[in-house]
């Protein structure tokens, strides 16, 4: 699994570290760590020339570092330090030992060589700011990022410059890395949909922290944890004890999304799906998975609102939803069911909102809830980021952000964009439900304890019926017995590799990722042997 800690656990593992170790020398082997990925990306992509790009803090000496450890094995070498206070901003020992090197240093003050100096470069090291960093850089930082040729390849250190250290602020002004090289462990900027992209490849230095006794802030499951994770039937186990799950979905307008769930469902190896839906889907549902059961029945868990529209449901459906709602089993809520939810449910449950839909239900049930008293983040940081005043504007308004209580007026899907993570929790506090968020990452958490974040899929899965899809594989999974947590995030996982798979770099149809489950499966299965 990675793990991502959040930026105190970080700050009070380093100092803890450093405390018994030699001044220099966390420093030491996070610059030569960086040194090795650089010289390595150097061979793979070709070119000579590097350029550290040097901001004030300790991001800036480990990019100094790197530049004179890269200089000593003969890469011509140069530091362009970003700060308009120049050569006194710097890491002073970081600039006495790259002039060992004959390391050219070159300030702002002089713009032009600066810029000169950055766009002949084919390999940058971005230390620019770190995790004491706030979203966005300042002007004179932006130019030369803005002057990066567009074939170096671009090593952030530790973070991308501009990036929120806790990836919950989106900024305009950041630097978009090839790679990250990261010191010890991954912060959350690394695996949350405001850094993620401009975190390029995530390479771990070992500095010696010691970071598993942390709980984590945000993680990701891996293949590996895939493989440890799906449920295997055993020689024992029959339909039943494989797990039934009853699924309301589709009607006479949205016949196909009932297709779709039922076929990821059965495609996932539930031991028993039962459909409850109106007509024309369960006639299409006999036609394209026979082996599913119909009508109400005992099942172990639901999945309920894939194409259910609740205005124009058929009565019957419309109840076998509300009694599933109100009952005591473990429920997937999607799409038309999620316009049934009106307050916190006791059982196991998941909830499964695009960003549309997570922004009216949050707009529905904030109306029927006191303040929250959610207030904002002030991190401190960098002379070479923007200060708290000046973040980006897409901050969100206390009165209007996800979350901000009654009377705080409709919650948009921009604002859920803005901050998902924001959004996901409060949506979690006011239904008792974990939820997944679906994107390009996903985001699956409940109002408590750590953020799964997985982004697995191709971009070709935006396409229409991939949720229903989703929602049958995780219907599965709950039905399987996991918890919705584990099964939120894992789901996620597989429904991206089935659409790998099935895209193989090219389009595809929501079907042919609920067909390729099996295969997906069966590869993450094989590294259990």
């Amino acid at each position: 699994m990675i793990r991502a800690l959040s930026i105190p656990d970080v700050r009070a593992l380093e100092a803890a570290a450093m405390a018994g170790l030699p001044d220099g020398t966390l420093m030491g082997r996070a610059a030569r760590g960086i040194a090795d990925v650089a010289a390595a990306r150097l061979g793979e992509h070709g070119g000579r020339s590097v350029v550290a790009l040097v901001g004030s803090g300790d991001n800036g000496g480990d990019a100094l570092y790197a530049a004179h450890f890269l200089a000593e094995v003969g890469y011509p070498c140069a530091a362009v330090l970003v700060s308009d206070k120049g050569r006194s901003a710097a890491h002073q020992g970081g600039l006495a030992t790259v002039a060992q090197n004959a390391v050219v240093v070159v300030a702002a003050d002089d713009p032009d060589e600066a810029v000169r100096v950055v766009a002949g470069a084919d390999l940058v090291l971005d230390g620019i700011t770190g995790i004491g960093g706030h979203p966005g850089l300042r002007p004179t930082a932006a130019r030369l990022v803005a002057a990066i040729d567009e074939d170096a390849w671009i090593i952030a250190v530790d973070l991308a410059s501009g990036l929120d250290p806790e990836g919950r602020v989106r900024a305009d002004a950041i630097v978009w890395a090839d790679e990250t090289v990261t010191m010890g462990v991954a912060k959350p900027a690394h695996l949350l949909p405001a850094g993620e992209g401009a975190t390029g490849r995530l390479t771990v230095v070992d500095i010696g922290l010691g970071t598993t006794q942390v709980p984590a802030a945000v993680e990701r499951l891996t293949f590996d944890d895939a493989a440890r994770l799906w449920p295997m039937p055993g020689p024992g186990d029959d339909k039943y004890s494989r797990g039934v799950l009853g699924i309301v979905a589709g009607g006479e307008h949205y016949s196909g999304a009932a297709v779709l769930s039922v076929t990821a469902a059965v495609e996932a190896g539930v031991g028993m799906a039962r459909y409850v839906g109106p007509p024309t889907p369960t006639g299409l549902v006999r036609a394209a998975v026979p082996e599913a059961v119909h009508g109400p029945g005992q099942v172990q868990a639901w999945l309920v609102g894939p194409g259910l529209d609740v205005e124009s449901a058929a009565a019957d459906q419309l109840a076998a939803a509300r009694e599933t709602l109100a009952s005591d089993l473990p429920v997937v809520i999607d799409a038309g069911g999620l316009d049934l939810v009106d307050g916190p449910r006791e059982a196991p449950t998941l909830l499964t909102p695009h960003a549309g839909e997570a922004a009216r239900l949050l707009t529905r049930l904030l109306a029927l809830t006191g303040p929250d008293g959610t207030t904002g983040r002030n991190d401190a940081g960098s002379d070479d980021a923007l200060s708290t005043d000046e973040q980006a504007s897409d901050t969100l308004d206390p009165a209007t952000r996800p979350g901000g209580g009654a009377g705080a007026g409709e919650v948009s899907r921009q604002q859920v964009e803005a901050d998902p993570v924001g959004a996901v929790r409060r949506l979690a506090g006011l239904t008792g439900a974990v939820v997944l968020l679906k994107g390009s990452t996903t985001i699956v958490a409940g109002a408590q304890g750590p953020v799964r974040s997985q982004a697995d899929a191709p971009a070709w899965l935006a396409t229409a019926g991939a949720g229903d899809v989703l929602s049958g594989l995780l219907g599965m999974l709950l039905a399987a017995g996991l918890s919705p947590l584990e099964a939120g995030s894992l789901g996620a996982l597989v429904h991206g590799l089935a659409a790998e798979r099935a895209s193989a770099g090219g389009p595809l149809r929501a079907l042919a990722v609920a067909h390729a489950i099996p295969a997906a499966v069966r590869e993450l299965l094989l590294r259990r042997i």
